[in-house]
């Protein structure tokens, strides 16, 4: 493994993404809004998943999820 690969440090940032949708729509929505603005995002990890009942039906899903990002140089 190139050594460029080796040392890479990472950053992790905690996002909370919703939907009402899927919980796939619920990750696609915190990494895109989260791209806006934050570069270099290599991974994440979904750590929590939850949702919202509404009369008796799901209304919304919401994901908690840790993504990684590398540092700059």
């Amino acid at each position: 493994m190139p050594a460029a690969e080796r040392d890479h440090v990472y950053k992790i940032l905690d996002l909370v993404g919703s939907s009402e949708t899927s919980i796939e729509d619920a990750i696609k929505n915190a990494i895109s809004r989260a791209s806006k603005t934050v570069r270099e995002m290599k991974w994440f990890e979904v750590v929590q998943t939850r949702g919202h009942i509404e009369n008796g039906t799901v209304g919304h899903y919401q994901v908690a999820l840790r993504v990684g990002f590398t540092l700059e140089d």
